[in-house]
């Protein structure tokens, strides 16, 4: 595929029923510049035609969960002992918001 022109760019934002603007085409036709000068830097690496492209970057990707053990947690009025200001089981917070 050749460079990107204003009216592909046009073209692709009518079919996406968004509208460009001049100003916001020669951005994306910037960015497709980047984008295409930065995949030309890529092409250029020694060898990179044998490499196997990935399906996703965490193939090998092994998770391993604990075993899942109920354990004692510490009491509410333990808790509780913590805060300055509290009734039953709700916090008395200061107010942030008018």
């Amino acid at each position: 595929m050749g460079k990107f022109t204003k009216e592909m760019v046009n073209d692709y934002a009518e079919k996406l029923l968004i509208g460009l603007t001049d100003e916001e085409n020669l951005m994306v036709l910037s960015e497709f510049d980047k984008i295409d000068s930065d995949i030309n830097i890529i092409n250029e690496i020694e060898g990179i035609s044998s490499i196997e492209p990935m399906s996703w970057c965490l193939d090998d990707f092994s998770c391993e969960l604990r075993e899942d053990v109920a354990e004692e947690s510490a009491s509410i009025e333990d808790l509780m002992s913590n805060c300055d200001d509290y009734r039953v089981c709700e916090i008395k917070v200061p107010k942030v918001v008018d």
